[in-house]
């Protein structure tokens, strides 16, 4: 089995032709996503890194019930976001300001005034934010970020700053709930060090660790489970796993966490 996962840099034009280490843009290119193939053991998760330079459209994804009803099979969409970097001034889009109707979300997307009407949450390294399906969102310039999220490529784009790319007002306006982000319920801050349970279920887990795992997470993990690497080198598989990567492990029993490192482990809920 590999454990490391395959990397693709995915040209983005809100990217950046210069990347943090370890990962390095080719000359001419603008890099915003570097995905990590989900394995076949854990084909439902997708792990990013995404790096901005302007900011991304505002869109918003349906949920497994929402793609379920349409007959696509389990194709919805939920995300978390772990801010990792963030120049000064750096926001993200989630929510709006009030609630709206269907027909004001619409009319705020034809005209451009929804990027307006959106709360613009100013972000920090360590800030994380969950993203459920339905959310109207958006992330701003200057942000450096980790996502994980079901391994989904619906996206309905409602608003590109007039880019030529394709919008999908029809199908976002079905979907998307005009409603104010709730920030007491889905963001929190995480400290640079210690062990912190960021997900619980039901779509996924994910866990920031120091170290070995405790019992309490390690229940969490009965099975395969991916591991990112933060701060210190992993192993395993007998493999070393450095940050700015992600790998496949079996199970716990096959990691060796170095005792400061840190590392982010998740794996599908049930």
């Amino acid at each position: 089995m590999n454990v490391q996962l395959p990397i693709r840099q995915v040209e983005k034009p809100w990217g950046k032709d210069v990347l943090p280490a370890p990962f390095v843009a080719s000359e001419g290119e603008r890099i915003g996503e570097i995905w990590f193939e989900p394995p076949a053991e854990l084909p439902q998760l997708l792990v990013k890194y995404i790096f901005t330079s302007e900011k991304l459209s505002v869109q918003v994804h349906p949920s497994d019930a929402q793609t379920l009803a349409k007959g696509i099979g389990r194709q919805g969409k939920e995300e978390c976001w772990f801010i990792i970097d963030a120049e000064p001034g750096a926001t993200l889009g989630i929510g709006f300001n009030e609630d709206l109707t269907e027909d004001e979300m619409r009319a705020a997307a034809l005209d451009g005034s929804i990027e307006g009407l959106m709360t613009w949450h100013a972000v920090k390294p360590g800030d994380f934010f969950y993203i459920p399906a339905n959310t109207v969102h958006a992330i701003g310039i200057g942000v450096g970020l980790i996502e994980v999220q079901q391994n989904s490529d619906i996206t309905y784009r409602l608003f590109d700053y007039g880019r030529p790319r394709e919008l999908h007002l029809d199908e976002g306006m079905a979907v998307s709930r005009g409603e104010v982000y709730d920030l007491a319920k889905y963001h929190r801050y995480v400290p640079e060090t210690g062990s912190h349970t960021l997900v619980e279920g039901p779509l996924f887990h994910l866990d920031q660790v120091e170290g070995m795992p405790g019992s309490s997470v390690a229940a969490r993990y009965p099975d395969a489970l991916l591991v990112i690497p933060r701060e210190g080198v992993a192993l395993v598989g007998g493999e070393p796993v450095a940050p700015g990567s992600c790998a496949l492990a079996e199970s716990l029993a096959h990691i060796e966490f170095a005792p400061d490192g840190i590392c982010l482990i998740a794996r599908p809920g049930a």
